[in-house]
């Protein structure tokens, strides 16, 4: 069997957020990223799924240099983003690009679709003159799907569907090796959101793309990715091959979220895991495990020790008591 090639390689990752304090009062953190270390390997599609607020987001900020990190090193081919000069970062964010979530307002409405498409080319210094840059914008319009002809009018002409291939097109135009898709679909029609995975399945195979894909969607998940990591409060509590995830879940907040998909089969009948309580604040975490106080399987030690990702079986992870050594 051929060895992956990682491509990023993230390690102990964490990035507090302060709060507003009173004089004198002790300084608080939003532990927003608290401790989160996993792989990308190249050519692959690595999801990351939870419940909102749980760092999804954040996580996929700090890997593209958008926001610093708090502690812990992001590699991206060897290197640590944190510890890159100026023209080191400009050349990262080139190569590592971030598609949002919302394509009604992460579009300039100011600014027609050729020029939105165009204006990375310009901030880089590629593509060579005017008429050579606007040749490249048409190229790549033309495999997101977008009409020669859209590219004078102005994202509020455009549907949802074709404002995110826009944001799509504008960041495959720098020929990224990596593209973090952070819930790229979820405010979308569901008969849409089948046309935009389909087109994010096709440019993978054909511009030898990496994804992460970010999102609450387990059913998008199971779609798209190879890879599935669930995340609970900052914390990666589960890592594996998406049909290992989804045959075999180990930890119980990865069976309450998959208990809670409905099956294809309407004749299929599967017991609803409910969660005890709501999730803990980020500004104070349990101790001990961190969904101890939500979990049906709550054990003794629980409540005090931090169980830490171990591999119970090839390739699948799990960050649990009944699975740890402590």
């Amino acid at each position: 069997m051929k060895e992956r090639e990682a491509i990023l390689e993230v390690k102990d990752l964490h990035k507090f957020f302060p709060v507003s304090k009173k004089p004198f009062e002790e300084a608080k953190y939003v532990k927003a990223v608290n401790d989160v270390s996993f792989t990308l390997y190249k050519n692959e599609t690595l999801g990351i799924v939870g419940e909102s607020g749980c760092g999804k987001s954040t996580t996929g900020r700090c890997l593209t240099n958008l926001i610093p990190i708090t502690a812990g090193s992001v590699l991206y081919n060897g290197k640590d983003i944190s510890k890159m000069n100026r023209k080191e970062r400009k050349a990262h964010t080139k190569e590592v690009q971030m598609i949002f979530q919302d394509p009604y307002s992460s579009l300039n409405p100011r600014m027609t679709v050729g020029k939105i498409i165009e204006e990375p080319l310009i901030i880089h210094k590629m593509g060579g003159n005017k008429e050579e840059r606007m040749q490249l914008v048409l190229d790549i319009m033309d495999k997101v799907g977008l009409r020669r002809d859209m590219y004078y009018r102005y994202p509020h002409e455009f549907s949802g569907g074709q404002r995110q291939r826009i944001g799509l097109a504008s960041a495959l135009i720098l020929n990224p090796k990596i593209i973090i898709c952070d819930e790229p679909v979820s405010a979308l029609d569901v008969s849409i959101q089948s046309q935009v995975l389909n087109l994010l399945n096709s440019i993978k195979k054909n511009m030898d793309m990496t994804y992460i894909f970010i999102s609450h969607n387990m059913s998008v998940v199971r779609y798209v990715c190879d890879r599935v990591a669930v995340m609970y409060l900052g914390r990666i509590v589960e890592i594996a091959d998406t049909d290992e995830l989804y045959h075999n879940p180990l930890h119980p907040y990865t069976k309450a979220l998959l208990s809670a998909v409905p099956e294809a089969d309407p004749h299929i009948k599967k017991e609803r895991i409910l969660l005890k309580g709501e999730i803990p604040s980020p500004l104070n975490p349990p101790s001990g495990c961190v969904f101890h106080n939500r979990c049906s399987e709550m054990r003794e030690n629980c409540s005090t020790k931090c169980p830490h990702l171990i591999e119970v079986v090839p390739g699948h992870f799990v960050s649990c008591m009944q699975y740890s050594n402590n």
